[in-house]
């Protein structure tokens, strides 16, 4: 059962365990379809806080053909700022424990865009939340990174994991924002739609 019903079959265009979890602590049905090798490029020139609502579009057009008329696709992407450079996926574990250096101490802003699309018609939002850390030592990123392997992960941390239980000092704006999906404007969006 769930709280409410939508004439969609809902399809998260998503393989992060993250937004399948947020989706799913709303009570709705939905199917996962994540297409391989995306392509998830960017111009140059597009201002930092737009790129995960562009990415997003990007995401769902890929899709596009696959859509029926009862169909609606969330497509999401994330991404972290820090002084206005752009932490990504780290590399590697060195990459992700520079990362972690950079964003000790500091306040970034994790931004995600979403869309929700389908043959009809088509709804993108973001959100934005201010994360800030506390001084992380370098054995707690030592141990984090070791442990947890954030490799999948912008900026190289979950805040739902170890790290965000000892280093991050407070986050204004949606904690479900930071784990990557603003679960809060997703619900009532899909209300709306």
């Amino acid at each position: 059962m769930t709280f409410f019903s939508n004439k969609y079959h809902l399809i998260l265009a998503s393989n992060s365990p993250r937004r399948r979890e947020l989706l799913s602590g709303i009570d709705v049905e939905y199917e996962v379809l994540a297409l391989p090798d995306i392509d998830e490029s960017y111009p140059d020139d597009l201002p930092h806080e737009e790129i995960p609502e562009f990415l997003a579009k990007k995401k769902a057009s890929a899709y596009i053909s696959l859509l029926r008329d009862d169909t609606l696709l969330l497509t999401a992407d994330t991404v972290v700022l820090l002084h206005d450079r752009i932490l990504g996926k780290p590399l590697d574990k060195e990459d992700a424990k520079r990362m972690l250096k950079e964003l000790s101490g500091e306040t970034h802003r994790v931004v995600t865009g979403v869309c929700l699309t389908s043959r009809q018609k088509q709804v993108c939002f973001s959100d934005t939340a201010h994360v800030t850390f506390g001084l992380l030592t370098d054995d707690e990123i030592d141990y984090y990174v070791e442990k947890y392997d954030p490799s999948d992960k912008a900026g190289a941390y979950g805040v739902q994991e170890w790290i965000g239980y000892v280093g991050v000092k407070g986050i204004e704006g949606s904690y479900f924002n930071v784990m990557g999906l603003p679960i809060f404007k997703v619900y009532r969006e899909l209300r709306r739609f």
